[in-house]
């Protein structure tokens, strides 16, 4: 054998040889001549290798075998078949991308479908970015881009999200007249819905004259990962009523938009439906889920649906670690941390970030440092913004304000605006002034015109009766045109999510509301219930403070409930900011009085009210 045919011969046994992937590089021009002399002569040895490879495509091992013996026999990677199906495999096989791309540069003139084997294995491997670069290249040789390039490419630029090299491509497409492809709409729809640009996918999407199942995933899928549910409802109801039938990367962006919306009905039914067609026994619709469930505060079927899983990955331990910690479960929540350590799960940044939370949520301030330190130090995660903004809440909320300012000074990475913001929050509970107001001058730099800065400022003047601070407070905001975002409360009743905020009386059964009101202040008045005027931080009487605590947007959405829903039927809130200490303490005890579990979720985690007593244990 030829001695540069037999030091070739070593790379069809390992893809990992730095030598020899050297070697391939300085020495493709001088191997492309003896193969071709060699593929002239032996055609028959280059198409049993290319049978051995379509019998042997198993197996990266097997491959490998073949590529050693087509170098043994003189057969060149140049061969218009022997290269293409050999990258082709290893790419089928979710192969090592070094070693396709070391077959691919020996190519003297690939075709396009050696092109776009290329960007798909990029596409779909760990690291998408050489897509691009392949596709430079493709855009100065001889090949032009055909029907496959675009949809693999754009979903590389995807999943890298991109938007302006997405830009570029999709004129591109537009220039070499493959935009009216539906595989390359399809491919675009995704793009834009994944790059935060769900009303450019829609206008696309509106424009396919084939609106096949991908396409109206990708829609759905867009609104429902920019937060938009609504939208993804609508989407998907009117895909419902044109007769397509959704599939399990339907139901999945259909659970994520229930969750946001805390719509619970209607995602008992998607799981119906995915039981109907075995879906939820697929990992990524199980972890959906379990996340439906907890975000809409029934953790009882989110660990129905954890026990029920044939498998669990990483995701679905940190998912219920991050739903038992929200719902107000710290305890249980770190005791499943336990569980998925004994079973030797690698923990991810986000399973610590729950973690740290139910530490945070459950006054756990010295276990929170512990576990903090065991997540740099053991697991080598380095910690995120998100780490230290879990690490000053849990000084906050533990009213040790003065230490959670000092952490925030010793922070090794620039706090952002949340941190400060949830200093200001922690100031204006346990009342401290003076740093409050540290932090309100840091968020005036950061976001100036955040109005939830200026309502806690307000709050924290109004707590120390400042009123003409308050006053100058919100005289500022009518200047800079800051408005105050309206408390609102959500509650599911007959496939539809109605809203109230304070005060409402828009509501077709406002008469019947309002009379449960007073129902509800009489009977609480009789269990010893007394306003707590105190969260009512405006200049007025005190009779006034109490008929304005009436009328809070939670406790209208609880008399809707309450007259609209059997008896011993739990209710399920959804409010918009933090549940105030007197709503607090008056759905304790309509809890008891109704003997119903009124379920809370607010900006910030949720509360279990039952029998008079609440799962935050007051501590929130």
């Amino acid at each position: 054998m030829h001695s540069e045919q037999q030091f070739l011969y070593k790379i069809g046994c390992s893809s990992h040889s730095t030598s020899s992937n050297t070697f391939l590089q300085n020495n493709s021009n001088s191997y492309r001549i003896i193969s071709a002399v060699t593929e002239s002569k032996k055609p028959y040895i280059v198409r049993k290798c290319v049978a051995l490879l379509h019998a042997c495509a198993s197996s990266i091992p097997k491959l490998k075998q073949v590529h050693a013996f087509s170098i043994r026999h003189g057969v060149p990677l140049s061969s218009p078949d022997m290269g293409k199906y050999l990258i082709f495999f290893v790419v089928s096989l979710s192969g090592p991308m070094q070693y396709a791309r070391n077959i691919f540069d020996q190519i003297f003139q690939p075709n396009i479908f050696t092109w776009d084997t290329m960007i798909r294995g990029y596409a779909e491997s760990e690291d998408p970015a050489p897509a691009l670069h392949i596709y430079q290249h493709l855009r100065v040789s001889s090949e032009r881009p055909d029907t496959h390039t675009y949809p693999f490419l754009l979903k590389a630029i995807a999943k890298l999200m991109v938007l302006r090299e997405g830009e570029k491509v999709h004129c591109a497409a537009l220039k070499d007249g493959l935009k009216s492809l539906v595989f390359v709409q399809n491919a675009l729809v995704h793009f834009y819905g994944v790059c935060g640009r769900a009303e450019s996918a829609l206008q696309l999407f509106e424009k396919m004259a084939d609106k096949n199942l991908v396409g109206w995933n990708s829609v759905i899928n867009g609104y429902a990962l920019n937060s938009r549910p609504n939208e993804t409802l609508t989407l998907y109801r009117r895909m419902c009523l044109e007769g397509v039938k959704p599939d399990g990367f339907t139901l999945v962006s259909l659970l994520t938009a229930c969750a946001e919306l805390g719509a619970l009905a209607l995602g008992r039914r998607a799981h119906v439906y995915m039981m109907k067609l075995g879906l939820d026994k697929n990992l990524h619709a199980a972890n959906a889920l379990m996340l439906l469930y907890a975000k809409c505060g029934n953790i009882r079927d989110a660990k129905k649906v954890f026990d029920g899983m044939d498998e669990r990955s990483v995701v679905s331990w940190t998912s219920l670690i991050v739903g038992l910690a929200v719902n107000g479960f710290g305890e249980e929540a770190l005791e499943l941390f336990k569980e998925m350590d004994i079973r030797r799960f690698v923990p991810s940044e986000i399973t610590f970030v729950g973690v740290l939370y139910a530490c945070s949520h459950c006054g756990m301030v010295d276990e929170g440092f512990a576990y903090f330190d065991r997540m740099t130090k053991e697991f080598r995660i380095v910690p995120t913004i998100e780490h230290y903004g879990c690490m000053v809440d849990l000084l906050g909320r533990a009213g040790l304000v003065q230490q959670a300012y000092e952490y925030i000074c010793k922070m090794p990475i620039e706090p952002n605006a949340v941190i400060w913001r949830t200093l200001l929050g922690a100031s204006t509970i346990h009342g401290n002034l003076t740093i409050g107001e540290v932090a309100r001058d840091e968020l005036k730099m950061l976001e100036p015109k955040h109005c939830g800065d200026y309502v806690l400022l307000s709050n924290l003047y109004a707590s120390e009766k400042r009123w003409s601070d308050v006053h100058n407070v919100r005289r500022t905001m009518l200047k800079e045109g800051v408005k105050k975002v309206p408390g609102y409360s959500l509650v599911e009743l007959g496939n539809r999510i109605h809203e109230f905020v304070q005060g409402d009386k828009s509501h077709p059964q406002t008469e019947a509301i309002y009379a449960m009101l007073s129902e509800m202040t009489r009977l609480l008045k009789l269990e010893g219930y007394a306003p707590h005027t105190t969260n009512v931080l405006a200049d007025i009487e005190e009779e006034e403070k109490e008929t304005a605590l009436s009328y809070h947007s939670e406790k209208i959405a609880i008399a809707f409930a309450l007259i609209n829903t059997p008896g011993g039927t739990p209710i399920r809130i959804v409010k918009n900011l933090r549940v105030c200490a007197d709503c607090h303490l008056a759905i304790k005890l309509l809890s008891k009085i109704f003997d119903r579990e009124i379920v809370v979720r607010d900006r910030s985690r949720f509360h279990h009210f039952r029998d008079g007593a609440c799962s935050c244990k007051d501590y929130w």
